[in-house]
């Protein structure tokens, strides 16, 4: 069959690349060998043509001007951005150069890769560049920046990434969307809710702020950051009093009900608001409306586990269903994420054996500032690819000063010359997720999906896979597994008989369907993955591990003396920092936005559209305040990750804490606190 790529004119399958959960299939519109427009595919089960501003737009980044073309050689100062154009053959030979001087001078530990999911590809994430940096013998990278401390806490309750399927939501009576803005981050999942509502769903917001996603409820529900814990305990003490648990799931499906009935009779309504700062009486009328009503859906966003305490919080709310026995509804129980249903032969991917025995040290990716300035013996080169930590990671001002090192040789694997690229002394061109070939498995929807390349490479870019395939030969590896095809990756990642669900997933079915659903023949699974085959309401495992073995609500830490709660949320039009630098995204979105009570404004003579400075020890930035009543007092909120430009002072991760959260070593970017005054 002939390849997108030669063919100039027509329409053709793909799927959308970012770290999303919705996932969304794509018709791509090619005219000439270029891409002209992208639209929905609507024969996608469950994102049926409908897709985001950032998407619509993505021609405007894919033919950037400002897009690289060549490897780059830094000429000039860190952290200035002047380079000179260098042949690939250079560039890999000056990698190689380097890198052999130090595992023969401070042995390959001085090496380190950062990476995240810029591209949700799995090939692109966790393929081939696993497989090199397991045979270099490099340290290895904890990509715990997003949902471990979530994930975590929701396995201990239900034994791993297992929630319900975004289809049977269409019969769901209410919706609570908990610490998500799902009108920017999951907006089928809104879409579905919305749906929902014309037949008599009820949709509930629970949030720090009241966003696109609060204005659009029934019922937008305030709370303080970091005390939804406590807010979950309080609607099972009113679930138990009223008798609006569901005795015979609790019986059945359960450990632990007795002991959680008995622990949660402290957590009266009185006593979360004073936690929570929802009031008591909304805090029994959620507790009536969500024991009442039935299929009901938590849809939990992934803000909560950002803080000191989010693997607790998840694992806390995640007992709700189970109370109420939503499980066994079709449209019921809670969504974190799915992706257990099609979870994948990461060993077979990744090569953990091409480690041949070694065990090199593990770095936290969220504290890469610290590492990079701290760590002994230190690390003397990074590689950085799908990810822009000057401007994602927490303590950036920490982060910067660490990649101004003279001593340390960074290399960046990107399509712009990002804020981290200006840093660097070798720059490598990517090609974007239209140019590779890579599968694609929802964290939400049950599909997984393939990607052929629609267009021809960019410039002179290259994939992850072709990067590290020739940075492979370079340093004189022979071993078969990083010679393999991106077609043979594919196929060994799917050959996985431990998963059930995954039957009927390989490489020749997607390449024929586009997209195949998971094999998932139950609303709710007989034998869940926990120690004792149920959902666990009380673990002994927790309290192995050192945490309380019931839910509780732990306090955040409270060691700045700031007065403001900082919450920095994502916004509508970018995703991280990708879109941030692009004209067309920058211009739909305006400016980013402080969010503060009115009357913690009126105490500090700030005016809505006033500049005012946020800062800390770590750090500062300078954002236009947005005056109302769209978070609570001693709560501040900003909205999203901009680019660096002249004059402009947006770097709110110059504020977050590195400080790693209760389970996983996730990140605490929501639990910093901060000073406000008006410039």
């Amino acid at each position: 069959m002939e390849s997108y790529v030669d063919q100039k004119d027509g329409i053709f399958k793909s799927v959308c690349s970012l770290d999303c959960p919705d996932q969304c299939g794509l018709l791509v519109h090619k005219k000439d060998g270029k891409i002209v427009k992208i639209q929905g595919d609507p024969d996608h089960p469950v994102t049926q043509g409908n897709i985001c501003n950032k998407v619509r737009n993505m021609t405007e980044r894919i033919y950037d001007p400002k897009r690289l073309k060549t490897p780059l050689k830094r000429t000039g100062p860190k952290g200035d951005g002047i380079f000179e154009p260098i042949s690939w053959d250079e560039a890999i030979e000056t990698i190689r150069s380097r890198w052999q001087s130090l595992i023969e001078q401070e042995g390959p530990e001085s090496i380190l890769p950062y990476s995240f999911y810029g591209n949700m590809g799995n090939l692109t994430a966790e393929g081939m560049d696993r497989r090199f940096f397991h045979r270099l013998g490099s340290s290895q990278l904890d990509r715990a920046i997003c949902t471990p401390a979530g994930s975590v806490g929701y396995k201990y309750t239900m034994g791993g990434s297992i929630g319900t399927d975004p289809e049977d939501t269409t019969e769901t009576k209410l919706f609570i969307f908990w610490g998500i803005n799902a009108v920017s981050t999951n907006m089928h999942q809104i879409t579905i809710a919305q749906k929902a509502r014309k037949n008599g769903a009820k949709i509930v917001v629970i949030d720090v702020h009241k966003n696109q996603t609060g204005r659009m409820a029934d019922w937008f529900i305030p709370i303080r950051p970091g005390t939804d814990s406590a807010l979950a305990l309080g609607i099972m003490h009113v679930l138990f009093k009223e008798h609006l648990a569901d005795e015979s799931f609790l019986k059945e499906f359960t450990v632990g009900h007795e002991e959680l009935r008995r622990h949660v009779r402290q957590y009266d309504p009185a006593a979360v608001e004073a936690v929570t700062g929802v009031s008591r009486n909304d805090i029994i009328e959620l507790a009536r409306l969500y024991g009442r009503t039935s299929p009901s859906l938590i849809r939990i966003g992934n803000g909560l586990q950002h803080h000191d305490n989010g693997g607790m919080i998840v694992r806390t709310i995640a007992c709700l269903p189970a109370i109420t026995g939503q499980w066994t509804k079709k449209g019921g129980g809670a969504i974190k994420g799915n992706t257990a249903f099609l979870a994948y032969n990461t060993k077979a991917l990744q090569r953990p054996d091409l480690l041949k025995g070694r065990t090199p040290r593990v770095i936290n990716m969220n504290q890469l500032g610290k590492a990079l300035l701290e760590t002994e013996p230190p690390i003397r080169s990074l590689f950085v690819y799908s990810s822009n930590p000057a401007v994602v990671a927490p303590e950036a001002n920490k982060v910067r000063k660490g990649l101004e090192r003279e001593d340390l040789f960074t290399v960046v694997h990107d399509l712009f010359l990002t804020e981290t690229a200006r840093y660097a002394d070798i720059v490598l061109p990517a090609s974007s997720a239209f140019e590779n070939t890579d599968f694609y498995t929802s964290y939400w929807h049950h599909y997984a999906q393939i990607q052929k390349p629609v267009i021809e490479k960019y410039g002179e870019s290259k994939s992850n896979t072709e990067v590290f395939r020739l940075l492979a030969e370079a340093m004189g590896f022979d071993d078969e597994p990083l010679k393999d095809s991106d077609e043979e990756m594919i196929r060994q990642a799917l050959d996985y008989p431990d998963n059930p669900w995954l039957d009927g997933i390989d490489y020749d079915s997607l390449t024929e369907k586009h997209f195949v659903k998971a094999n998932r023949k139950t609303v709710f699974p007989d034998k869940l993955p926990t120690p004792s085959g149920k959902i666990e309401l009380y673990s002994k495992m927790m309290e192995q591990h050192g945490y309380p073995g019931l839910p509780t609500h732990t306090p955040l830490i409270e060691t700045d003396k700031y007065p403001f709660l900082f919450v920095p949320g994502p916004n509508h039009n970018f995703l991280n920092s990708t879109f941030s630098n692009n004209e067309k995204h920058i211009k739909l979105e305006k400016e980013p936005k402080l969010h503060l009570n009115i009357k913690d404004a009126e105490e500090k003579g700030i005016e809505n559209g006033d500049l005012v400075k946020v800062w800390n020890d770590r750090g500062s930035c300078i954002l236009p305040a947005a005056v109302g009543e769209n978070v609570l007092p001693g709560v501040a909120v900003s909205q999203g990750l901009w680019a660096d430009a002249e004059g402009k002072h947006y770097l709110v991760n110059a504020l977050t804490p590195d400080r790693l959260a209760d389970m996983g070593g996730g990140a605490t970017f929501f639990s910093g606190r901060v000073q406000i005054e008006k410039i």
